[in-house]
């Protein structure tokens, strides 16, 4: 099976030399078997069971309803925020997870179907406001303002569409690259590290495009606003990940226990 960690399919560590375990000197043997393992390559499963359909569901559900809910900006003792702090940070754990256990191709996959399932939403709520009101609706107005299409909402939707991409896309690469490169140790290096560089991208793309002046659209924040939305930002969802460790630890120890091609030769 192959070993590529971007492959997504199961791998194991490398088979050991025959005329090391033929030596009956047991030092060696246990100083070639560390070697061996510390050079494995990095073991990743495949993608057909039922728990990475539920990763993949659960992503795209947290990552449509964060964006309906980012069209409100929020106000918390002075730090600017939108709607969408409150879910938006456990996409970036669950793509974390799919990386970590299926690799990057398995985490595009996933990664493409929210991003479908965003589009989807917008062409159905688009739909829905163009559509005839009966005659004594009074939701019109509020419909046309969220999601009509020269409206807050398409605006929301391509930020979040460029910002996730690029965000999940950098969090998936640097996890599986890490990982790669030095094995199935130091699991908490790699969501710190795919966090970090994810959440930085994501959170700038995101308010730049949403929110500035930058691309000649009006302005909806000051650049001062602008940089508290920021900072604050990807403190907190970088706080989310960190603080969420141990569970990311756990699903990941599950999966990898539970997945039977996961580490077969």
């Amino acid at each position: 099976m192959s070993t590529d960690p971007t492959s997504g399919q199961g791998s194991a560590a490398a088979a050991a030399d025959p005329g090391e375990t033929q030596n009956s000197t047991p030092a060696h043997h246990t100083s070639g078997a560390s070697a061996r393992a510390a050079k494995a390559p990095a073991a990743f499963a495949q993608t057909g069971s039922q728990f990475y359909a539920v990763l993949v569901s659960l992503l795209a559900a947290f990552y449509l309803i964060s964006n309906i809910a980012a069209t409100k900006q929020m106000d918390f003792g002075g730090w600017v925020v939108d709607g969408g702090v409150f879910l938006f940070p456990l996409t970036y754990l669950l793509g974390g997870v799919i990386s970590e256990v299926y690799g990057f191709k398995a985490a595009f996959r996933a990664i493409l179907v929210g991003f479908s399932v965003m589009l989807i939403g917008a062409v159905v709520f688009g739909l829905v406001t163009i559509s005839p009101a009966v005659s004594d609706a009074y939701n019109q107005e509020a419909f046309e303002v969220l999601f009509g299409w020269d409206g807050m909402y398409v605006r929301i939707l391509i930020a979040s569409l460029l910002a996730y991409l690029a965000g999940q896309l950098m969090n998936s690469f640097v996890i599986v690259w890490v990982k790669g490169r030095f094995g199935e140790s130091n699991l908490w290096a790699r969501i710190a590290s795919s966090t970090i560089f994810g959440q930085i991208l994501d959170t700038a793309l995101f308010g730049l495009i949403a929110f500035t002046a930058l691309f000649g659209l009006d302005p909806l924040m000051s650049w001062g606003q602008f940089a508290s939305y920021f900072i604050f930002g990807v403190l907190y969802k970088c706080a989310v990940e960190f603080v969420l460790m141990p569970v990311t630890y756990t699903v990941v120890a599950q999966l990898k226990r539970r997945e039977p091609s996961y580490g077969a030769h």
